[in-house]
């Protein structure tokens, strides 16, 4: 599992709920290669095909807020979002990405530190943000080790699938 990323940052603004990371009108494919291509089309239908892969997504306040779908975080993954760091998000959506097995980082003030289109670095396990342009390091709360145990395993199912199987991955 990635704990460390490096690359531009993808800016958005607050209340970006789950309908606009994948709007309703594309619940019928299945296809995870489409499903990607659609991520963030309720906010600009241009972005998935440029987003980079392992890319990071920036977001204000109540980021995943709406519907409790797992296609917003399924979109994100297969669009190809490394991490997502937002000042806060609708707590369904947290809890179905690192589910799925995407990493979050919680960070006040973000938004106003981050430009789009600015190359960040971002370690997970420690929870810092550094800005290479300014050499700014935001430190933000780690995520709990329940949540790393998920994301290392590569989501819920995989982890209760291991455990069943006999191996009790804790890391």
């Amino acid at each position: 599992m990635e704990t460390k990323f490096t690359g531009k940052a993808l800016v958005l603004g607050k209340n970006i709920d789950t309908d606009q990371i994948y709007p309703g009108r594309f619940l019928e494919i299945v296809d995870p290669v489409e499903i990607g291509k659609r991520c963030l089309s309720g906010v600009d239908p241009e972005l998935a095909p440029q987003f980079p892969k392992g890319g990071i997504i920036v977001a204000g306040t109540n980021f995943g807020c709406g519907s409790s779908r797992e296609h917003a975080a399924i979109a994100l993954i297969r669009m190809g979002a490394g991490v997502v760091i937002a000042e806060s998000f609708a707590r369904i959506f947290f809890r179905n990405a690192i589910n799925l097995g995407l990493p979050l980082l919680t960070c006040a003030g973000i938004t106003q530190r981050v430009a789009g289109g600015e190359y960040l670095e971002v370690d997970i396990l420690e929870g810092k943000i550094t800005i290479p342009r300014t050499g700014e390091e935001l430190l933000c709360p780690r995520m709990s080790e329940q949540a790393m145990t998920i994301l290392r395993a590569g989501g819920i199912k995989p982890l209760f699938k291991a455990r069943l199987q006999g191996n009790n991955p804790h890391n």
